[in-house]
């Protein structure tokens, strides 16, 4: 406990004497310190602001976070034996030499690979076919060597096959280098554009390449730029400056690979510029922007078809032909027309075909559309499952790839003949150990206070009895129009093999129903997310796939929103929660147009200036809400180069936690000091994360 006293007296912590009787740690408490927080519909005290430290430097408040940490580590101390053996279960199911399946693109079959034992992915590529010899293009493990974080954010090969650009980001806080090297000598060239986003296109010189800048402070996507090869990035070529802070941008190459184009995103709005890619010029406007049309266009064929939802509120599919696209809506035609209870998610163009991911009943499933005019769905087996794309580099086939996937089985790729219907199974992910015919999953519908019918995926163990006595997992997202899909889940069957039921409520802010089901899950109805979460709980208890004390609940970011404001709003419901870098402090965040995401999410949670969505946020925001009642064990964690959701807000959640709450549950802080948003890099290290709130989780329950 010295090292533990030591801390919290440098951060300047009040420490309760330790007790001669018991070994129980003492959990740190955060001084207090009076600001006020502005905001022109009223005026709050916020005593723990101080923690916000935009360098990272300050000194007690890294001594805080330590003490947490270390208080985190004594507390669980007692569970390492069993977050021993949850993480020696989830890596031994784990094919650790696995490789992604092969696909074409311009004469390469291009892969990645795992070797045993590292925690990175190796980049590779064969010509011709896969008998001839690898040529690796980035070996991860190498480039993360030494290093506590390393994510690659893309990688994308120059159209003559020569060079390759990727971006890569060793802070944790999605601020990537892009970097290009020469393929057949391995040479890394000298070009190193800093402060860039991941998305990367190249012009069919092979010289330039388009990428995207952020702003260093609020790491807003804010211009488009073009660097060429052999210059300084000093002297890129300003392509595009977006001038609203609440759209993001992204760059992509057609399907055709005719165009390079810029495609620009709001909450409520889009807008696309494309330009030659083989002579680039002028980004011209595909449809200028309007506020609530959303849509995205690509080429191929000589004509655009672009997902709409003009007149559409769950999108249709449009066309014009080339000589007729100049920016007016009115020249375009139907070729899917919009349907009330089918939601059009997204398309892929193909030179004889074009295949529809949609949404229905709460399901992700596919459908082919031939050149005829006739559509098939993809079939499907089971009564809970997704489908996607999988890789299609290359238009002019009749085969299409794509994945299946349920709660019980591993994502599957096959190969579809659009022609002759013939399905080719080319990979299940492998899982060492595990039979999916000892599971079994289920679809049920929960109903809301207000009558609403919310889909619950649900997964368990065959020969589990509905009496009531089973723990409940229950996860979920709820945001953003972010619809939670019925996957495999690797870890979660740790969580099963012991008796666990695990359930996704696919509850309103998601777009598992369609985009009314995502308008009636934000802005003035965002309550009805944290309402829909607390009512499928009560459903599933009250129909005995629970018992009523063994619920666990966990959610993240946004989802990490919903466990706080859940623990504010029904802490009886939840034995345990684990929140994921969550966003809990929503009023103070949305209030400040410095912080990343801010001013893009005005129209996702409301601006706090004005009066009604001040009140309406206020009333919510997990931070403002902590009382002075009793909360279940709470498992916190974040990251303190976190640009997502900053680190403080977790923090500053916590201390008011620790300094409100009644009860005498476990509430546990984990700081990791050298990762952002997605926790830890690496597949091992994430397991070991994983492995440690899971044990938290079964500790609390009284489970082994």
């Amino acid at each position: 406990m010295i090292r533990f006293a030591m801390l919290a007296l440098a951060a300047g912590l009040a420490t309760a004497a330790p007790s001669a009787a018991a070994e129980k740690p003492t959990p740190p408490k955060a001084e207090k310190r009076p600001y006020e927080v502005r905001a022109p519909a009223g005026s709050r005290q916020d005593e723990y602001y101080w923690l916000r430290d935009d360098s990272r430097k300050d000194p007690k408040m890294l001594a805080y976070l330590n003490a947490e940490n270390a208080y985190a580590d004594a507390l669980l101390a007692h569970t390492k034996p069993l977050q021993d053996r949850l993480y020696e279960e989830i890596v031994a199911r784990v094919k650790q030499d696995d490789a992604s399946v092969p696909y074409r693109e311009r004469g390469y079959w291009y892969y990645m690979r795992f070797e045993t034992g590292k925690d990175y992915a190796i980049n590779a590529r064969r010509k011709g076919d896969m008998g001839a010899p690898e040529e690796v293009l980035l070996d991860q493990n190498a480039m993360a060597e030494g290093k506590g974080f390393f994510s690659l954010g893309n990688a994308v090969v120059s159209q003559d096959n020569r060079l390759l650009a990727w971006a890569d980001d060793t802070v944790g806080r999605r601020q990537y280098v892009l970097r290009v090297k020469d393929i057949a000598s391995g040479k890394v060239l000298e070009d190193a554009v800093p402060k860039a986003e991941p998305d990367i296109a190249w012009a069919d010189d092979n010289r330039t390449i388009f990428y995207i800048d952020k702003d260093p402070v609020t790491l807003l996507s804010k211009r488009v730029k073009a660097h060429v090869l052999g210059t300084p990035a000093s002297a890129d070529r300003l392509v595009y400056e977006e001038k609203d802070d609440s759209f993001y941008i992204g760059l992509m190459r057609t399907r055709d690979d005719r165009y390079v184009c810029i495609y620009l995103q709001s909450t409520v709005a889009t807008e696309q510029r494309c330009t030659s890619a083989a002579q680039p010029g002028e980004f011209k406007v595909v449809a200028p922007r309007l506020r609530d049309h959303l849509y995205q266009a690509d080429h191929i064929n000589g004509r655009w078809v672009i997902r709409t939802n003009w007149n559409a509120p769950n999108y249709r599919l449009m066309s014009v032909a080339d000589a007729q696209a100049n920016g007016d809506r009115a020249r375009w035609t139907d070729v899917v027309p919009h349907k009330a209870d089918v939601f059009i998610d997204d398309f892929t163009l193909f030179n004889g075909f074009t295949a529809i991911r949609e949404r229905s009943g709460g399901l992700l499933r596919l459908r082919v559309l031939g050149g005829d005019g006739k559509s098939e769905f993809v079939a499907a087996e089971e009564a809970a499952y997704a489908m996607g794309f999988a890789t299609n580099a290359e238009p002019d086939t009749d085969k299409l790839r794509y994945t299946y996937g349920s709660m019980t089985t591993p994502t599957t790729t096959y190969e579809l003949d659009v022609k002759t219907k013939a399905r080719t199974l080319l990979k299940e992910t492998p899982v060492i150990g595990y039979d999916k015919t000892r599971y079994v999953t289920e679809r049920v519908w929960a109903t809301a206070r207000d009558g609403t019918k919310i889909p619950v995926s649900l997964v368990y163990r065959k020969g589990f009895k509905k009496d009531g006595k089973a723990p409940l997992f229950q996860y979920a997202y709820g945001s953003y129009g972010s619809s939670t899909d019925p996957y495999f889940n690797l870890s979660v069957v740790s969580l099963l093999d012991r008796g666990f039921v695990y359930a996704i409520a696919h509850i309103r802010g998601g777009q598992e129903m369609g985009r009314a089901w995502y308008d009636n899950g934000k802005l003035l109805k965002k309550t009805n997310t944290f309402t829909d979460f607390i009512d499928v709980t009560r459903h599933l208890v009250r129909e005995k796939y629970a018992a009523k004390d063994r619920v666990a609940a966990q959610g993240g970011s946004a989802g990490g929103l919903l466990m706080g404001a859940i623990a504010n709003m029904a802490p009886r419901d939840y034995r345990v929660i684990v929140a994921q870098v969550p966003f809990v402090d929503v009023v103070t965040t949305m209030l400040d147009e410095t912080i990343p995401l801010t001013t893009n999410e005005f129209d996702e949670w409301g601006n706090p200036k004005d009066p009604t969505y001040y009140k309406y946020m206020l009333a919510y925001s997990p931070y403002d809400q902590v009382a002075r009642k009793a909360y279940p064990a709470i498992f916190v964690g974040t990251g303190l180069w976190d640009s997502q959701v900053q680190y403080f807000e977790p923090a500053k959640w916590v201390a008011r936690l620790r300094d409100r709450k009644t009860d005498q549950n476990a509430l546990v802080f984990r700081v990791n000091m050298e990762a952002g948003h997605g926790g830890k890099s690496g597949r091992f290290r994430r397991y070991r994360e994983q492995a440690e709130y899971y044990a938290f989780v079964l500790d609390q329950l009284g489970v082994k």
